[in-house]
């Protein structure tokens, strides 16, 4: 199990630090994150650190960490053994989060900084360790198309990567018109993934099962995959066919391999976030578990503004890097379209450290 060529992995930490990160989106929010720092030292006495990025979504737990801290965890641990002391600790202490989950964002924050400390304080990297080699990361541009939808950005993508593909949010906006515009546009082919955001509830990016909407889609974009639908009496229908089931990628749902287990059918796709699955243990293996059932994977991104775009990028090519990951590089995320885009896909870079990739 590739788990088990990291989990005894030694590790020294001597201090724990945080950096607030903050940027305005394409998605019309200002995005905050924090970094989280792990020091220490390697073999020859130099100073090396482990990153990591709290992907928390609400910018108050981000104020709130800035005032509190983190918890002391100074001390030498194994990566399996400093996973198992954070399982234990509240990192939360002001008060309880909003969202559950944000828990394993959190905790996420510190593993990956872990694994980025203990592979550097062994001179070796995620790759090595786990003995794959990093291939080039295709990726698409997650992007919203504006109140009310157009296909205006999705054309100025195109006019800066004329081959650029893209995974779209669909919204009770949408109609048959602009469908058919954005067929015009980009061509229905290059819409690769539509998320249908129908598993969150209590979020601002809700969106309720609409089965006119799901109908309008799945025809529209008939080669699309179909991301978090609701199924209810009125949309469970239109999932009958096992073709279009083998469409359907979860996301929302999916935070080990239990909820894969759980799932209303056996997936053909699942979108791959690493904070939801909070510990690198129960990320690791579910990718294996999925690996051995032919289930297709690809990356999902938090709007991640330092390290951990890098690390997802990481996890791309190591693990699915030929799939429709939505882990674009940072300036695609930004409120306006730049002149120059890096295009897909990423090239991996000349020499790994630790585990982190720059953004390109």
């Amino acid at each position: 199990m590739s788990y088990e060529r990291l989990a005894d992995l030694p590790l020294t930490v001597d201090s724990v630090s945080t950096e607030q990160l903050e940027r305005e989106t394409s998605s019309d929010f200002v995005r905050v994150t924090t970094t989280v720092m792990l020091a220490g030292q390697n073999g020859d006495g130099q100073h090396v650190s482990g990153l990591g990025e709290d992907v928390t979504y609400e910018a108050d737990e981000h104020d709130r960490l800035a005032e509190t801290g983190l918890p002391e965890l100074a001390g030498e641990y194994t990566l399996e053994s400093f996973s198992e002391t954070v399982a234990d600790l509240d990192l939360f202490p002001a008060r309880a989060p909003d969202r559950e989950e944000f828990r394993n964002y959190r905790r996420w924050a510190l593993e990956s900084a872990a694994l980025d400390l203990a592979c550097r304080q062994a001179e070796t990297d995620l790759a090595s360790r786990l003995d794959r080699s990093l291939e080039p990361v295709t990726f698409v541009a997650s992007t919203r198309l504006g109140d009310p939808p157009t296909t205006d950005r999705l054309e100025r993508l195109r006019e800066r990567v004329p081959d650029l593909e893209f995974k779209l949010d669909p919204t009770p906006e949408w109609d048959r018109e602009l469908v058919e515009a954005m067929d015009d546009a980009v061509g229905a082919e290059n819409v690769r993934i539509l998320d249908l955001k129908g598993q969150y509830e209590g979020t601002d990016v809700d969106v309720p099962a609409d089965p006119e909407l799901y109908a309008l889609v799945l025809e529209g974009f008939p080669e699309a995959v179909v991301e978090d639908p609701a199924l209810t009496e009125e949309t469970r229908p239109l999932f009958d066919d096992p073709d279009v089931r083998e469409r359907v990628s979860w996301d929302a749902p999916i935070h080990g391999r239990e909820d894969v287990e759980d799932l209303p059918w056996e997936p053909g796709w699942l979108n791959v976030k690493p904070s939801r699955f909070g510990s690198l243990e129960s990320l690791l293996e579910t990718i294996e578990y999925c690996e051995e059932r032919d289930i297709r994977l690809y990356g999902g991104g938090q709007f991640e503004l330092g390290v951990g775009r890098g690390q997802l990028q990481t996890l791309a090519a190591l693990f699915y890097p030929d799939a429709p990951n939505d882990v674009a590089p940072g300036p695609y995320n930004d409120p306006e379209v730049g002149e120059t885009l890096p295009a897909s896909p990423l090239e991996p870079p000349a020499e790994l450290d630790g585990f982190r990739w720059p953004s390109a």
